[in-house]
């Protein structure tokens, strides 16, 4: 049956003309980039006969307008307020749903005027279960007089202050209403001031998994993509906390002005097909927002995707507006913190 779609995309968009040019597209990220010239790039090229350029970034509107003034990107991987501000200020085209597969093929996420959605990203709890073959919990996280051991974290206050409520007994829906009273942000605080001595703080995906397979930290916070790479490529036994884990939509996005726009409709066209999706899951654990494409992953693979049911019900999304009113003196309060 996948291979009966994935044949089905390639023939309808086979239908395009071929364009000298390439296609540029921008990843969220070295795994994501990966993925793509693995995954997407070699079927994208037979098909159309079009080249496919991949290129990565880490964000940044500024980062972004200038890449797209030099004519340099044509589609690109956006955080949800890159694209709610690029659309609103006419960075990006307006998506073409019909030629894209239509906007009932997507989760409701994953539907945007100018963005489509590429992928979830999902900080969870992970662990070695060799080590600890128990689940925990955000609390025994924190609770290193139980369970002995070093905790790994983002080195970010957007992900920290959350998990600190959360070890400290606040539910999933009331975080960024706590957080958003300074007696919350205290609170936080506070929490993480229990823990300060125990944290290793990571700066990639890759840094986050590096130790926790070193056997540097006895847990921490990561991607669940990087966990799901690492449990296919690597045969570790590591395990992923989805209750209370944050989450938040990834979205491809075509530059306003692309002379490829055309191309790009191609490319979004094959990459919302559930077969390519499966086959970014098993590359880089990234999972898209195609509906129904959980149905085709494995039990073993369905525990570590984040947009499987059963895992999206118990995490919580990140309140972009909290943090784009917030992130910066939170961010300054929290470097003041790290320097104590």
């Amino acid at each position: 049956m996948l291979a009966r779609v994935f044949l089905a995309a390639m023939a309808s968009a086979a239908i395009w003309p071929a364009n000298a040019y390439a296609l540029n597209v921008v990843a969220r990220g070295e795994s994501a980039q990966a993925a793509i010239v693995e995954t997407v790039a070699p079927g994208f090229t037979a098909a159309t006969d079009i080249p496919l350029r991949v290129d990565t970034w880490d964000g940044g509107l500024e980062t972004l307008k200038g890449r797209a003034a030099e004519g340099a990107w044509d589609l690109v991987q956006v955080e949800p307020d890159e694209l709610a501000m690029g659309c609103a200020d006419g960075s990006f085209e307006k998506l073409d749903w019909p030629a894209i597969g239509g906007k009932e093929h997507y989760a409701a996420m994953g539907i945007s005027d100018c963005g489509v959605g590429a992928a979830v990203n999902n900080l969870v709890l992970a662990w070695d279960r060799d080590k600890f073959p128990a689940v925990p919990t955000w609390a025994d996280f924190w609770d290193v007089a139980k369970i002995p051991g070093k905790r790994g974290l983002a080195k970010s206050v957007k992900g920290a202050l959350e998990f600190a409520l959360l070890a400290d007994g606040v539910a999933v829906a009331d975080v960024y209403k706590t957080l958003g009273t300074a007696e919350g942000i205290d609170r936080a605080f506070r929490k993480l001031d229990q823990l300060k001595p125990y944290i290793v703080w990571w700066q990639t995906a890759a840094d986050a998994t590096k130790i926790l397979g070193s056997g540097d930290v006895l847990m921490t916070a990561t991607p669940s993509g990087a966990i799901a790479a690492a449990a296919r490529g690597e045969k570790r036994n590591f395990g992923a906390q989805f209750a209370g884990s944050l989450y938040e939509p990834r979205y491809w996005a075509a530059i306003k002005g692309t002379p490829n726009l055309r191309e790009a409709t191609q490319f979004l066209y094959l990459t919302g097909a559930p077969s390519v999706q499966i086959r970014m899951f098993r590359s880089n654990g990234e999972i898209g927002l195609a509906r129904g494409v959980n149905d085709w992953l494995t039990p073993d693979q369905q525990a570590l995707s984040p947009t499987f049911q059963g895992n999206l019900t118990v995490a919580l999304r990140v309140d972009n507006a909290f943090w784009r009113e917030n992130l910066a003196k939170l961010r300054v309060r929290f470097e003041a913190w790290l320097a104590q």
